[in-house]
Protein backbone atom coordinates (compact mmCIF):
# COMPACT_ATOMS: atom_id res chain seq x y z
CA UNK A 1 0.00 0.00 0.00
CA UNK A 2 2.76 2.51 0.78
CA UNK A 3 4.84 1.60 -2.51
CA UNK A 4 1.27 2.45 -4.31
CA UNK A 5 1.30 5.63 -2.58
CA UNK A 6 4.95 6.23 -3.45
CA UNK A 7 3.73 5.41 -7.02
CA UNK A 8 1.03 7.93 -7.24
CA UNK A 9 3.08 11.00 -5.89
CA UNK A 10 5.98 10.04 -8.64
CA UNK A 11 3.48 10.07 -11.37
CA UNK A 12 2.60 13.77 -9.75
CA UNK A 13 6.06 14.57 -9.94
CA UNK A 14 6.38 13.83 -13.59
CA UNK A 15 3.39 15.39 -14.74
CA UNK A 16 4.71 18.51 -13.21
CA UNK A 17 7.94 18.28 -14.41
CA UNK A 18 6.76 17.32 -17.76
CA UNK A 19 3.68 19.78 -18.13
CA UNK A 20 4.01 22.70 -15.45
CA UNK A 21 7.36 22.65 -14.36
CA UNK A 22 7.52 24.37 -11.11
CA UNK A 23 11.62 25.41 -11.25
CA UNK A 24 10.87 27.36 -14.51
CA UNK A 25 7.67 28.68 -14.05
CA UNK A 26 7.46 29.55 -10.23
CA UNK A 27 9.74 32.35 -10.70
CA UNK A 28 7.77 34.03 -13.45
CA UNK A 29 4.66 33.71 -11.29
CA UNK A 30 6.13 35.22 -8.43
CA UNK A 31 7.65 37.90 -10.52
CA UNK A 32 3.98 38.63 -12.07
CA UNK A 33 1.97 38.29 -8.80
CA UNK A 34 4.44 40.22 -6.71
CA UNK A 35 4.91 42.80 -9.62
CA UNK A 36 0.88 42.99 -9.56
CA UNK A 37 0.51 43.77 -6.00
CA UNK A 38 4.00 46.47 -5.46
CA UNK A 39 2.64 48.08 -8.44
CA UNK A 40 -0.79 48.82 -7.49
CA UNK A 41 0.69 49.81 -4.27
CA UNK A 42 3.32 52.27 -5.43
CA UNK A 43 0.03 53.85 -7.51
CA UNK A 44 -1.49 54.27 -4.24
CA UNK A 45 1.40 54.69 -2.21
CA UNK A 46 4.19 57.26 -2.39
CA UNK A 47 6.41 55.08 -0.26
CA UNK A 48 7.01 51.48 1.64
CA UNK A 49 6.12 48.09 0.66
CA UNK A 50 2.75 46.22 -0.14
CA UNK A 51 1.03 43.97 2.69
CA UNK A 52 2.68 40.29 2.58
CA UNK A 53 -0.50 39.05 3.17
CA UNK A 54 -1.83 40.51 -0.31
CA UNK A 55 1.12 39.06 -1.55
CA UNK A 56 1.23 35.81 -0.35
CA UNK A 57 -2.52 35.67 -1.33
CA UNK A 58 -1.51 36.86 -5.00
CA UNK A 59 1.39 34.59 -5.90
CA UNK A 60 -0.61 31.41 -4.80
CA UNK A 61 -3.94 32.39 -6.75
CA UNK A 62 -1.90 33.44 -9.62
CA UNK A 63 -0.05 29.76 -9.59
CA UNK A 64 -3.34 27.61 -9.22
CA UNK A 65 -5.08 30.23 -12.10
CA UNK A 66 -1.79 28.88 -14.17
CA UNK A 67 -2.34 25.45 -12.95
CA UNK A 68 -6.10 25.50 -14.10
CA UNK A 69 -5.10 26.62 -17.34
CA UNK A 70 -2.39 23.69 -18.30
CA UNK A 71 -5.35 20.99 -17.20
CA UNK A 72 -7.74 23.12 -19.13
CA UNK A 73 -5.42 22.72 -22.06
CA UNK A 74 -5.30 19.18 -21.41
CA UNK A 75 -9.14 18.44 -21.87
CA UNK A 76 -9.23 20.64 -25.04
CA UNK A 77 -6.33 19.06 -26.50
CA UNK A 78 -7.00 15.75 -25.49
CA UNK A 79 -8.51 14.08 -28.96
CA UNK A 80 -5.41 15.98 -30.50
CA UNK A 81 -3.02 14.80 -27.94
CA UNK A 82 -3.97 11.40 -28.60
CA UNK A 83 -3.58 11.11 -32.31
CA UNK A 84 -0.57 12.72 -32.50
CA UNK A 85 1.55 13.06 -29.08
CA UNK A 86 0.85 10.07 -27.58
CA UNK A 87 3.87 10.73 -25.37
CA UNK A 88 2.15 13.27 -23.44
CA UNK A 89 1.20 12.12 -19.83
CA UNK A 90 -2.34 11.73 -20.60
CA UNK A 91 -2.53 9.56 -23.79
CA UNK A 92 0.10 7.91 -22.32
CA UNK A 93 -1.59 6.79 -19.02
CA UNK A 94 0.28 8.65 -16.69
CA UNK A 95 -2.60 10.02 -15.12
CA UNK A 96 -6.37 10.31 -16.04
CA UNK A 97 -8.27 13.43 -17.29
CA UNK A 98 -10.49 12.09 -14.16
CA UNK A 99 -7.88 12.92 -11.85
CA UNK A 100 -6.84 16.43 -13.64
CA UNK A 101 -10.39 17.62 -12.97
CA UNK A 102 -10.08 16.32 -9.63
CA UNK A 103 -7.06 18.49 -9.13
CA UNK A 104 -8.33 21.48 -10.47
CA UNK A 105 -11.68 21.22 -8.06
CA UNK A 106 -9.16 21.29 -5.04
CA UNK A 107 -7.24 24.02 -6.58
CA UNK A 108 -10.09 26.06 -6.75
CA UNK A 109 -11.38 25.59 -3.51
CA UNK A 110 -7.80 26.48 -2.31
CA UNK A 111 -8.27 29.91 -4.36
CA UNK A 112 -11.72 30.29 -2.56
CA UNK A 113 -10.25 30.19 0.68
CA UNK A 114 -7.62 32.66 0.25
CA UNK A 115 -10.34 35.16 -1.48
CA UNK A 116 -12.51 34.57 1.79
CA UNK A 117 -9.67 34.34 4.22
CA UNK A 118 -8.17 38.05 2.78
CA UNK A 119 -11.61 40.03 1.92
CA UNK A 120 -14.76 38.87 0.07
CA UNK A 121 -15.15 41.23 -2.41
CA UNK A 122 -12.42 39.37 -4.10
CA UNK A 123 -14.82 36.57 -4.99
CA UNK A 124 -16.73 38.80 -7.93
CA UNK A 125 -13.40 39.15 -9.83
CA UNK A 126 -12.38 35.40 -9.06
CA UNK A 127 -15.59 34.16 -10.52
CA UNK A 128 -15.36 36.66 -13.68
CA UNK A 129 -11.80 35.27 -14.08
CA UNK A 130 -12.97 31.60 -13.68
CA UNK A 131 -16.14 32.01 -16.24
CA UNK A 132 -13.99 33.30 -18.74
CA UNK A 133 -11.64 30.35 -17.87
CA UNK A 134 -14.04 28.32 -18.82
CA UNK A 135 -15.27 29.94 -21.79
CA UNK A 136 -11.67 29.57 -23.15
CA UNK A 137 -12.18 26.18 -22.32
CA UNK A 138 -15.02 25.46 -24.61
CA UNK A 139 -13.55 27.81 -27.41
CA UNK A 140 -16.22 29.99 -26.57
CA UNK A 141 -18.48 27.40 -28.26
CA UNK A 142 -17.44 28.72 -31.95
CA UNK A 143 -14.07 26.59 -31.77
CA UNK A 144 -14.33 25.51 -35.19
CA UNK A 145 -14.93 28.73 -36.65
CA UNK A 146 -11.72 29.94 -34.36
CA UNK A 147 -9.20 27.89 -35.01
CA UNK A 148 -8.64 28.96 -38.56
CA UNK A 149 -8.50 32.91 -37.28
CA UNK A 150 -5.06 32.59 -35.81
CA UNK A 151 -4.65 36.16 -34.53
CA UNK A 152 -8.16 36.20 -33.28
CA UNK A 153 -7.82 32.92 -31.46
CA UNK A 154 -4.81 33.67 -29.75
CA UNK A 155 -6.14 37.71 -28.58
CA UNK A 156 -9.57 35.90 -27.05
CA UNK A 157 -7.22 33.23 -25.21
CA UNK A 158 -4.70 35.86 -24.29
CA UNK A 159 -7.12 37.85 -22.72
CA UNK A 160 -7.14 35.60 -19.45
CA UNK A 161 -4.17 37.47 -18.81
CA UNK A 162 -5.07 40.78 -17.70
CA UNK A 163 -8.24 39.21 -15.80
CA UNK A 164 -5.29 37.44 -13.52
CA UNK A 165 -3.39 40.43 -13.38
CA UNK A 166 -6.18 42.25 -12.21
CA UNK A 167 -7.34 39.50 -9.42
CA UNK A 168 -3.82 39.91 -8.38
CA UNK A 169 -3.89 43.65 -7.98
CA UNK A 170 -7.46 43.52 -6.50
CA UNK A 171 -5.57 41.71 -3.60
CA UNK A 172 -4.07 44.77 -2.69
CA UNK A 173 -6.31 48.03 -4.46
CA UNK A 174 -9.95 46.20 -3.30
CA UNK A 175 -8.51 45.34 -0.07
CA UNK A 176 -7.39 48.35 1.53
CA UNK A 177 -8.94 51.15 -1.14
CA UNK A 178 -12.02 49.44 -2.32
CA UNK A 179 -11.15 50.69 -6.09
CA UNK A 180 -8.86 50.43 -8.57
CA UNK A 181 -6.06 53.51 -8.84
CA UNK A 182 -5.64 55.65 -11.95
CA UNK A 183 -2.78 53.74 -14.28
CA UNK A 184 -4.05 50.54 -14.22
CA UNK A 185 -5.04 50.05 -17.57
CA UNK A 186 -1.56 50.54 -18.66
CA UNK A 187 -0.23 47.49 -16.60
CA UNK A 188 -3.11 45.40 -17.45
CA UNK A 189 -2.55 46.00 -21.24
CA UNK A 190 1.31 45.20 -20.85
CA UNK A 191 0.13 41.96 -19.41
CA UNK A 192 -2.11 41.29 -22.30
CA UNK A 193 0.23 42.01 -25.03
CA UNK A 194 3.35 39.64 -22.83
CA UNK A 195 1.16 37.20 -22.74
CA UNK A 196 1.23 37.30 -26.66
CA UNK A 197 4.95 37.35 -26.46
CA UNK A 198 4.74 34.38 -24.45
CA UNK A 199 2.58 32.68 -26.39
CA UNK A 200 4.14 33.37 -30.11
CA UNK A 201 7.78 32.51 -28.62
CA UNK A 202 6.67 29.10 -27.86
CA UNK A 203 5.04 28.31 -31.03
CA UNK A 204 8.08 29.30 -33.31
CA UNK A 205 10.31 26.08 -33.87
CA UNK A 206 12.78 25.23 -36.73
CA UNK A 207 11.81 23.02 -39.27
CA UNK A 208 13.28 19.98 -38.02
CA UNK A 209 11.08 20.59 -34.43
CA UNK A 210 7.56 20.77 -36.25
CA UNK A 211 5.16 17.96 -34.72
CA UNK A 212 1.96 17.10 -37.67
CA UNK A 213 -1.31 18.30 -36.17
CA UNK A 214 0.30 21.28 -34.23
CA UNK A 215 -0.77 24.47 -35.71
CA UNK A 216 2.74 26.50 -34.18
CA UNK A 217 3.03 29.89 -35.86
CA UNK A 218 5.72 29.27 -37.55
CA UNK A 219 3.84 26.92 -40.37
CA UNK A 220 0.91 28.61 -40.26
CA UNK A 221 2.50 32.28 -40.59
CA UNK A 222 5.95 31.33 -41.91
CA UNK A 223 8.69 31.68 -39.84
CA UNK A 224 10.24 35.12 -41.01
CA UNK A 225 6.12 36.75 -40.41
CA UNK A 226 6.30 35.00 -36.85
CA UNK A 227 9.29 36.58 -35.98
CA UNK A 228 8.34 39.84 -36.82
CA UNK A 229 5.00 38.93 -35.28
CA UNK A 230 7.03 38.63 -32.06
CA UNK A 231 8.96 41.65 -32.32
CA UNK A 232 5.81 43.28 -32.66
CA UNK A 233 3.86 42.29 -29.66
CA UNK A 234 7.59 42.87 -27.60
CA UNK A 235 7.40 46.43 -28.82
CA UNK A 236 3.81 46.81 -27.86
CA UNK A 237 4.53 45.54 -24.23
CA UNK A 238 7.32 47.73 -24.14
CA UNK A 239 5.29 50.68 -25.19
CA UNK A 240 2.33 49.92 -22.28
CA UNK A 241 5.08 49.04 -19.55
CA UNK A 242 6.59 52.40 -20.29
CA UNK A 243 3.23 54.02 -20.28
CA UNK A 244 2.66 52.49 -16.92
CA UNK A 245 6.24 53.07 -15.51
CA UNK A 246 5.65 56.68 -15.60
CA UNK A 247 2.80 56.47 -13.60
CA UNK A 248 5.67 55.46 -10.67
CA UNK A 249 8.48 57.27 -12.13
CA UNK A 250 10.44 54.77 -12.93
CA UNK A 251 10.23 55.45 -16.69
CA UNK A 252 14.11 56.00 -17.36
CA UNK A 253 15.18 53.06 -15.67
CA UNK A 254 12.55 50.64 -17.47
CA UNK A 255 13.57 52.40 -20.99
CA UNK A 256 17.24 51.02 -20.50
CA UNK A 257 16.61 47.93 -19.30
CA UNK A 258 13.85 46.74 -21.71
CA UNK A 259 15.31 48.43 -24.45
CA UNK A 260 18.50 46.35 -23.59
CA UNK A 261 16.15 43.43 -23.38
CA UNK A 262 14.30 44.20 -26.51
CA UNK A 263 17.61 44.47 -28.69
CA UNK A 264 18.94 41.25 -27.76
CA UNK A 265 15.24 39.99 -28.65
CA UNK A 266 15.70 41.53 -32.27
CA UNK A 267 19.37 39.35 -32.13
CA UNK A 268 17.81 36.32 -31.37
CA UNK A 269 15.06 36.51 -33.68
CA UNK A 270 17.85 37.32 -36.82
CA UNK A 271 19.59 34.06 -35.19
CA UNK A 272 16.59 31.84 -35.70
CA UNK A 273 15.83 33.08 -38.64
CA UNK A 274 19.52 32.36 -40.22
CA UNK A 275 20.65 29.31 -38.66
CA UNK A 276 17.42 26.98 -38.42
CA UNK A 277 18.94 24.01 -37.09
CA UNK A 278 16.91 22.23 -34.71
CA UNK A 279 16.04 23.50 -31.03
CA UNK A 280 17.11 26.47 -32.29
CA UNK A 281 13.19 27.96 -31.75
CA UNK A 282 14.21 27.10 -27.70
CA UNK A 283 16.24 30.39 -28.45
CA UNK A 284 13.08 32.99 -28.82
CA UNK A 285 11.29 30.32 -25.88
CA UNK A 286 13.73 31.29 -23.69
CA UNK A 287 14.25 34.67 -24.13
CA UNK A 288 10.27 35.16 -24.18
CA UNK A 289 10.77 33.92 -20.45
CA UNK A 290 13.68 36.09 -19.94
CA UNK A 291 11.83 39.39 -21.05
CA UNK A 292 9.01 38.66 -18.62
CA UNK A 293 11.22 38.12 -15.63
CA UNK A 294 12.60 41.75 -16.52
CA UNK A 295 9.30 43.11 -17.50
CA UNK A 296 7.62 42.10 -14.46
CA UNK A 297 11.06 42.82 -11.92
CA UNK A 298 11.04 46.47 -13.71
CA UNK A 299 7.66 47.15 -12.91
CA UNK A 300 7.57 45.72 -8.90
CA UNK A 301 10.95 45.01 -6.76
CA UNK A 302 12.80 47.43 -9.24
CA UNK A 303 10.83 50.40 -8.82
CA UNK A 304 10.05 49.92 -4.89
CA UNK A 305 13.61 49.95 -4.29
CA UNK A 306 14.35 52.57 -6.38
CA UNK A 307 11.82 54.15 -4.54
CA UNK A 308 13.75 53.23 -0.97
CA UNK A 309 17.24 53.98 -1.92
CA UNK A 310 16.07 57.64 -3.51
Amino acid sequence: MREAGERGLWRWWVYQRERFPLARHGPLILAFSFSAVSFSWMLRSPSGWPNPVSAVVAFASCLIFFLQLRIADEFKDDEEDARYRPYRPVPRGLVTLRELGALFVLAGALQLGLALWLDARLLILLLVTWTYLALMSKEFFVGDWLRGKHLLYMVTHMAIMPLIDLYATSTDWLVFQGHAPPGLFWFLLASLFNGMVIEIGRKIRSPADEEEGVANYSVVWGRPRAVCMWWMVLALTFVCALQASRRIGFALPLTIVLGLAFGAAVLVGVRFLRRQTPGAGGWIENWSGVWTLVLYLSLGPAPLLWRELG
